[in-house]
């Protein structure tokens, strides 16, 4: 995405999650647009290249209800999925066992990349926008708890181009307190693996429960969402990107309901922030108000395009 398109030509594209299905809108939440439905399992991430008509999204596989009432996704039945941005021509480009619940979604459109979260496999992955050429790149299974663990779980992802960097949330507990943002290369160290590099560090610790990450990359600021507990949860963040790290982080607004997906126009000065609780809202960057422009079932995952 171009952060210096007008915010005329941008439509939203948005997952719903309750009715799985994709749709889009306009800037002012009009305009309702539903791209193709029935889609299996949970999607939670997505990403639209205009210029080749394409969507892609995530799919966290199937979910149960385990004996204690939690949400349960342990079968490796996720996805990654696309269909051109007319509905039709849908197709699988990566799963089948390889990964768990992929989340987040991030695409490089001019190197035809695809780069995703895998939250139960305590992963960050990237293939070819065909599916070819799967790579793991970060791999938390040797970190004590292993990686089912609830804070070796990877939500967010993003690409920090600047700086050569990858960067990923792990939420930790739901509500805990124990959140993080990480940092790698973005490409492996020579001689390691994605569960033994030795360059990831730590940016931020002790976040409510971060998910969704998105970079201004002109301005190199760093902006996610936060699903935790109040004061400082169910918030719109950001900080300042440095060579060195993340610098004078801020919380933009709060009041959000479970809030997951984000897509950032910066040159327009706003940001969109999808909510479990079915809202889509637009926020000043300036100011930090706030404004409910669309609501509708349950929505995980936004992007502009």
């Amino acid at each position: 995405m171009s952060v210096d398109q007008s915010p005329v030509s941008k439509r939203i594209f948005a997952l719903r999650s309750d009715q799985p299905s994709i749709f889009s809108i306009d800037c002012t939440g009009q305009d309702y647009r539903l791209i193709i439905d029935g889609l299996d399992g949970v999607p939670d991430g997505i990403q639209v290249d205009k210029g080749r008509s394409v969507v892609y999204w995530t799919n966290m596989g199937r979910r149960h209800i385990a004996d204690d009432g939690t949400i349960e996704f342990d079968m490796e039945d996720g996805s990654v999925e696309a269909v051109d941005l007319e509905g039709k021509n849908r197709r699988s480009l990566a799963g089948n066992g390889a990964f768990s619940t992929p989340k987040q979604l991030h695409l490089d459109a001019g190197r035809e990349l695809l780069y995703w979260s895998d939250r139960e496999g305590g992963a960050v992955w990237r293939s070819r926008t065909d599916g070819k050429e799967l790579t793991c790149l970060i791999d938390r299974s040797s970190v004590p708890g292993g990686r089912r663990a609830i804070l070796n779980q990877c939500v967010g992802v993003a690409v920090d181009y600047a700086n050569e960097r990858l960067l990923w949330t792990q939420k930790g507990p739901a509500k805990g307190g124990q959140g993080r943002i990480f940092c790698a290369g973005l490409e492996m160290p020579a001689g390691q693996t994605a569960s033994d590099r030795t360059d990831i560090e730590v940016l931020l610790s002790d976040l409510p429960e971060p998910i969704d990450l998105e970079i201004d990359t002109k301005r190199q600021v760093l902006y996610w969402t936060d699903r935790g507990a109040p004061p400082y949860g169910n918030s719109l963040n950001r900080a300042k990107l440095t060579p060195d790290g993340l610098v004078d982080p801020q919380v933009i607004c709060v009041g959000f309901s479970e809030a997951i997906g984000l897509a950032v126009d910066a040159a327009a000065g706003v940001a969109f922030v999808a909510d479990l609780g079915g809202h889509i809202w637009r926020v000043d960057l300036s100011t930090g108000r706030s404004e409910v422009i669309f609501a509708l079932g349950r929505i995980t995952g936004i992007t502009l395009s």
